[in-house]
């Protein structure tokens, strides 16, 4: 397994004998990896390929959702209750699935306007729904379907589940894609990753205090990631965040300190904590699925 240390903080997060796993491939784009610890299974989503995937410890990977019901789905997580909350390009919206496989649609218009395609979603402790906005499922017929945008921008949404209410909390973005809140939930990073469409466009995190659970403030850059852009991004019990990029992991400190990075052979899109200690790093990167023990738990 191959690091990168750039301050002594990063050694006490990682394992250096632990060994970087492929747990499979065959995707074309793999993203959203969600852990269902009551199952001990991961599910996440291969977009392209128009497809949810669930990997189980001894079995494997079978599909989970296909072409007919998977609406190209994009992130994916858990809410309050366990269920599972997806962002989906196809269908431009944020769906919930009961406990009895019924779908709910929570969020798919804002002011009488389609949403572009929801990307990545995360839950906060009120159970308020979080979500980015950005145009990648509406940009041509790869990761959804082509069309113009109803709304004009690319925003960062809260759903209020409580009376329903969908409402802007961050509308200066170009793309915005992750998003993490931090382990003390008075911190939400987002990623811009318009460089994917713009030689000259972000590739950074921006952090923004939050404010009675609600809304967000004092909005700065907080990291550039290179090389890549950020795309998934989690935080971990000591505040540190583990942001995607081309290289693999990039981690960084509270304070915004680069520590350090996980090389992983493939462009990395998303990641998330799981395991029945929360110490295990599932991967998405591009085509594969990878696994990493570390030193640290999730958030």
């Amino acid at each position: 397994m191959e690091f990168k240390s750039f301050d002594p903080r990063f050694n006490a997060l990682i394992l250096p004998p632990a060994q970087l796993d492929k747990l499979w491939t065959g995707g074309r784009w793999t993203e959203g990896p969600v852990w269902f610890g009551d199952s001990r299974t991961l599910l996440f989503s291969d977009i392209p390929n128009n497809r949810m995937l669930q990997w189980a410890e001894g079995l494997g990977v079978r599909e989970f959702r296909g072409e007919g019901t998977c609406n190209y789905a994009n992130g994916n997580t858990r809410d309050r209750e366990g269920r599972l909350i997806t962002c989906e390009h196809g269908t431009r919206r944020v769906t919930r699935t009961e406990t009895d496989g019924r779908i709910t649609v929570l969020a798919e218009r804002y002011r009488g306007k389609r949403l572009n395609s929801p990307n990545d979603v995360v839950v906060a402790a009120d159970g308020a729904i979080w979500f980015t906005d950005p145009s990648y499922g509406i940009l041509n017929d790869y990761e959804g379907h082509a069309a113009q945008s109803e709304i004009g921008a690319c925003n960062v949404y809260r759903l209020d589940l409580a009376d329903a209410s969908l409402e802007v909390v961050a509308d200066d973005f170009v793309r915005p894609n992750g998003l993490a809140f931090s382990a003390d939930r008075r911190t939400l990073y987002v990623g811009d990753s318009s460089v994917t469409h713009d030689p000259d466009g972000n590739h950074h995190v921006r952090a923004f205090d939050v404010v009675d659970g609600a809304r967000l403030a004092n909005g700065r850059v907080f990291a550039q990631i290179a090389p890549g852009f950020p795309d998934g991004m989690r935080c971990d019990v000591q505040g540190n965040l583990w942001c995607s990029s081309a290289e693999g992991l990039q981690v960084f400190a509270p304070d915004g300190t680069h520590l350090g990075a996980v090389l992983v052979p493939e462009h990395v899109s998303n990641l998330c904590f799981g395991g029945p200690k929360r110490n295990r790093l599932f991967i998405t990167a591009t085509t594969s699925l990878y696994a990493l023990y570390v030193a640290v738990n999730g958030a």
